[in-house]
């Protein structure tokens, strides 16, 4: 496996990852009217990535394989609630 080749399946893997957190910080505001703790948009988005990210990788370990609706779950479930973190109010 080529360099091109580890980098596409990489961003394939974070790749669900990547649009569930970005979706959710920009539908956040729209839903709730709270102040947000993190203020920038980039900065929400990058925690549900980093959330999202990580229980996609543990997933992965867990199960040996990529794609298992569990992942996708857990993925789901750690956004959510990074992103319910995200608009604790001060």
């Amino acid at each position: 496996m080529g360099f091109l080749d580890l980098i596409n399946h990489v961003f394939n893997f974070l790749a669900p990852a990547l649009f569930v957190g970005v979706l959710m910080a920009a539908i956040a505001p729209y839903l709730y009217k709270k102040k947000l703790i993190a203020h920038v948009f980039i900065a929400q988005a990058a925690i549900n990535c980093v959330a999202g990210s990580l229980a996609l990788g543990v997933g992965l370990w867990f199960f040996g394989r990529d794609a298992k609706m569990a992942s996708y779950g857990a993925m789901l479930v750690c956004a959510t609630l990074s992103q319910s973190w995200a608009l604790r109010g001060r």
